[in-house]
């Protein structure tokens, strides 16, 4: 399955001396270096044959590779991060070394400390509707239900075979070499819980009073789950800069599949009759179009809206000097309601859309209303 990240990828490799590709644990990252390089030579430092290697000669171990090499989970690691630093000056050339990782702060902290100005950063997320479609026939609904992993699809694994492996792997693995969380069973229910306030505005008081967890405790936990792609955290916009930093975000999950399995749904009828299938589809096209903006090499630059009379913009993208303004709706039947937070907010110079299941695109008063299908997989989100 092509990637649409390919591209951008192919483009900093030969640019930069390094490149940092990451992203979720089983996103895709190594199938994709290796199918964009398939002459380049590939290790893993999760093999702890390979790691000891290194660690007792690094210098032979990257001597070995003049031309090119692809090293998969670096953070294992550390001290990799000084010697890479070094060859890429020495040898004065772009193409030298792709790392990969799943683990987003720790690899940030070295990659800023050893190889600043050296490196291209790009993030691989799970797939996109549109690069699900390039082999499957799914409907909106049944991807909003699997999610994005790729060996789902590739192996036809149904969803509750694989998400159950998924958490214990990420709370065995990367949550204790992340921190170390005395009880996993506290963390898994902050994850669930997490899950039930998906596409709200995270109320860390509510939550200490549901978890038992001191406030420090939760902003700590949260951190880890952010570290690990599990969840990010999108805040408010305000023409204040400084604003966005104080004001409570929105939580949402890199992915609705394992989003659904949290909430203990089973199937596609459970999801469209559970309480939160609307912060769900919501959650699905935020997903979207973070992915569209990260395939084409962009940092993710979204925020929502809200005053304190409770008008609320799902969706604001910040573009020069406009904004577009994305309303999301679950619903199939367009309502005039569907418009009124957008003419609240609106401007001249604002792009304006409204995302629904409709079948059809359409215009409404000067806003567009976009089919969910069309969206995804054959517009702009500039458009």
């Amino acid at each position: 399955m092509l990637r649409t990240l390919n591209t951008k990828l192919v483009q900093l490799f030969q640019k930069f001396p390094v490149v940092f590709l990451t992203g979720p644990r089983q996103s895709g990252k190594t199938t994709l270096s290796k199918m964009t390089f398939p002459d380049l030579p590939y290790v893993n430092f999760e093999d702890i044959s390979v790691l000891e290697k290194v660690k007792a000669d690094p210098h032979s171990f990257l001597d070995q590779y003049d031309n090119g090499l692809i090293i998969d989970e670096a953070q294992n690691m550390p001290d990799i991060f000084s010697y890479i630093q070094v060859y890429a000056d020495q040898r004065e050339k772009p193409g030298q070394f792709l790392l990969s990782g799943s683990q987003n702060f720790l690899l940030n902290e070295h990659i800023s400390q050893s190889l600043a100005g050296r490196v291209g950063i790009l993030e691989l997320l799970p797939l996109s509707y549109k690069e699900i479609r390039q082999e499957h026939d799914f409907s909106v609904s049944e991807v909003l239900f699997k999610g994005g992993y790729p060996r789902i699809y590739k192996y036809d694994i149904d969803s509750e075979d694989f998400f159950p492996g998924y958490l214990r792997t990420y709370v065995e693995r990367d949550v204790r070499s992340l921190k170390n969380i005395l009880s996993l069973e506290a963390f898994q229910r902050l994850l669930i819980l997490c899950a039930g306030r998906v596409g709200q505005v995270l109320n860390f008081s509510s939550l200490s009073n549901d978890t038992g967890l001191s406030i420090n405790t939760l902003k700590s936990w949260i951190s880890i789950l952010e570290a690990s792609y599990i969840v990010y955290l999108i805040h408010p916009y305000f023409v204040n800069i400084n604003k966005r930093l104080i004001k409570a975000p929105k939580i949402y999950f890199y992915d609705t599949g394992l989003l659904c399995h949290l909430l203990g749904i089973h199937n596609e009828v459970e999801l469209k009759q559970h309480y939160a299938y609307g912060n769900i589809f919501e959650n699905f096209v935020i997903n979207e179009i973070r992915k569209r903006q990260l395939n084409n090499g962009e940092r993710a630059n979204m925020y929502f809206m809200r005053d304190s009379r409770g008008h609320e913009i799902d969706c604001v993208i910040p573009k020069g000097n406009k904004r577009l303004f994305y309303e999301i709706k679950a619903s199939a039947t367009f309502n005039n309601d569907f418009v009124k937070n957008i003419n609240y907010f609106r401007e001249n110079n604002d792009g304006c859309a409204v995302i629904y299941q409709g079948k059809e695109d359409s215009q409404f008063k000067g806003t567009l209303l976009k089919s969910i299908e069309n969206f995804l997989v054959k517009e702009s989100i500039d458009q």
